[in-house]
């Protein structure tokens, strides 16, 4: 078994999970991609055979009915309780510590100290980021981890989250098997970008593929995912390059990660998120009401999003960082995640058959096929 690998070698959902995949195809892409490596499923079912061997547990989640929320939350509270407490197995502990120890002091923007790099650690379930499912959001992520046991917990952590209440009601509602689905986490090295966001290669309110929708903030964007902040928004002609629509909002908080630890001043009121280095603070007056990316940035951000959109060959949901100085040494913007988009291809989807004139056609046509009138 292999329970790690790096991020440039992460190959297939089944294996390291959508995310990491994803990450490791725009790796070998030539895509600016913050380094890391992936904990692959192996590790998740070393730790579930040690945990729920046989898969009991997990047939009875099967079992529920989408319906049936109070039995999905007592039956997910039960594993997340199992999976998140127990320490992983000694063998996958080796390769998680191995593989953090070669990330360094901190490449790529992260903030070192004695105790290892500051990561960020995210889940990646075998069924997300697919072109027929969206599971975003509903499994954890944790920025500015640092150190071997704390990226230990938060892997276990990331199985755990597999059970979330909201994923289990998706799967059920799905009806997929739970010993079809398993996690891989992918464990990244931090970046302190100046803005980050979101990014739609198709308009996610027209479905028109002709433009690029853009939303950022400053800062990390967790502050736009957690709805703390509204992101400034730009629209940009794929055709001419042109930025068709603008709008810039207050941005009253910041989410930022600050190597080391190190907060604001006391005068911007920083609060602590989980992990050292990330603060939520009021954003600097002057920074407030102006765009958080010029317009160079928000060209390149739209190439990059043109180029990922053409190797994947469909319309693509991107989140996008921007970095300044040290922390950007092969260039400005990286990508953090490319999933494809799912709501207005499902839209596109075809219908179930050709209209026709009475309603009872379509009854009398399946009733034909089923007794195989001649």
């Amino acid at each position: 078994m292999s329970f790690v690998v790096t991020l440039a070698a992460a190959r297939g959902a089944g294996t390291v999970g959508g995310k990491a995949a994803s990450l490791g195809e725009l790796t070998r892409a030539g895509v600016a991609v913050p380094p890391g490596f992936a904990v692959t499923v192996d590790g998740f079912t070393a730790a579930m055979d040690a945990l729920d061997p046989g898969g009991a547990l997990r047939a009875e989640v099967s079992r529920l009915d989408a319906a049936d929320l109070a039995g999905i939350a007592a039956a997910g509270a039960r594993l997340r309780a199992l999976v998140g407490g127990a320490e992983p197995p000694a063998e996958v502990a080796a390769a998680v510590i191995a593989a953090y120890a070669a990330l360094g002091g901190g490449s790529g923007g992260s903030g070192g100290s004695a105790d290892g790099a500051d990561v960020a650690v995210r889940s990646s379930a075998t069924v997300e980021d697919s072109a027929g499912a969206s599971f975003a959001g509903l499994q954890d992520t944790y920025l500015g981890i640092r150190g071997a046991p704390a990226v230990l917990e938060h892997v276990a952590r990331c199985w755990a989250s597999l059970f979330n209440d909201e994923s289990l009601t998706y799967r059920r509602r799905l009806g997929m098997d739970e010993a079809g689905v398993a996690m891989a986490v992918v464990v990244q090295t931090m970046v302190a970008p100046r803005a980050a966001g979101v990014l739609f290669t198709r308009s996610p309110v027209t479905g028109d593929r002709s433009v690029v929708a853009i939303e950022g903030t400053w800062g990390l964007g967790s502050g736009l995912v957690s709805g703390d902040v509204t992101p400034d928004s730009w629209v940009i002609s794929k055709i001419t390059g042109e930025i068709t629509t603008r709008r810039v909002s207050p941005k009253i908080k910041t989410h930022r990660y600050v190597p080391n630890g190190f907060g604001f001043s006391p005068s911007h009121a920083a609060v602590s998120l989980p992990g050292d280095g990330v603060v939520i603070a009021e954003t600097p007056a002057e920074l407030r009401d102006a765009p958080c990316l010029t317009d160079d940035e928000i060209r390149a951000l739209a190439a990059t999003a043109r180029r990922v959109e053409a190797h994947y060959g469909r319309p693509q949901d991107i989140e996008w960082a921007v970095l300044d100085g040290e922390s950007a040494p092969d260039g400005r913007i990286v990508l953090l995640q490319s999933r494809p988009e799912t709501v207005w291809a499902a839209r596109e989807t075809g219908p179930a058959g050709a209209p026709r004139a009475r309603a009872a056609d379509h009854v009398l046509a399946l009733f034909g096929k089923q007794t195989r009138w001649t």
